[in-house]
């Protein structure tokens, strides 16, 4: 078993494709299995807590919508060859990113968390769901196996806010400076949304060692 720890935030466009390349470079290797820690990096931690209209965001870190229409029409080519089809045209709000993390937290101690990622980027940039709202969490939650009155409870309290924050900040000490960004085994980085392609000698050389470990004396 192959541990990845990796950082990302669900509002970022090229995490989701990160997540696609993943499990391609996966889908051809049957003899890796892999288990998958999600790690909270927030793209924009000065974000206000209730989000920003989408033109006002996109014109305050672009400088116009014209900018960000060039920067996301090479997103959504690259989006298309690994089979997300992007709607960004439907995100009206982004948000900000607390509780998404807070509750990717919660269902990895529930043993969900890749099936509430899934759902959340998909929520986000296809349908363009408000995935700082709570009621929106908590359904979210719901389909990736979550109980919702409990939910909905954690989601109430600040429980894990400063458990987000310190690994946002453990990222940035380690120089991380954008996401996706995987590391395997602790020992091994891949930065950025890199092809299948770029985890095969990762993958080779983990499972050669694993096999010398294993080796009897």
């Amino acid at each position: 078993m192959i541990n990845i720890d990796l950082f990302s935030d669900p509002i970022c466009p090229w995490c989701f494709i990160g997540k696609r390349r993943l499990e391609k470079a996966l889908r051809v290797r049957e003899d890796v299995e892999v288990e998958i820690n999600w790690h909270a990096f927030q793209l924009n931690p000065t974000m206000p807590p209730e989000g920003m209209e989408r033109e006002a965001y996109l014109a305050a870190k672009f400088g116009s919508t014209d900018n960000a229409q060039r920067l996301y029409d090479n997103i959504r080519a690259v989006g298309e060859a690994a089979g997300i089809p992007f709607a960004f045209e439907n995100i009206m709000r982004t948000p900000n990113t607390m509780q998404a993390h807070r509750l990717i937290r919660f269902a990895g101690e529930r043993n969900c968390q890749d099936e509430l990622v899934e759902r959340l980027f998909n929520a986000y940039f296809l349908d363009g769901d408000d995935i700082g709202d709570c009621e929106n969490l908590v359904g979210l939650g719901a389909e990736a196996g979550l109980d919702g009155t409990e939910t909905k409870r954690y989601l109430e309290s600040e429980e894990n806010e400063d458990a987000v924050r310190a690994e946002d900040m453990q990222a940035r000490q380690l120089g991380i400076q954008g996401v996706p960004f995987f590391i395997l085994e602790r020992q091994y980085a891949v930065s950025g949304a890199q092809e299948p392609e770029a985890f095969e000698p990762l993958f080779d050389m983990l499972l050669a060692k694993d096999a010398k470990i294993e080796e009897p004396v």
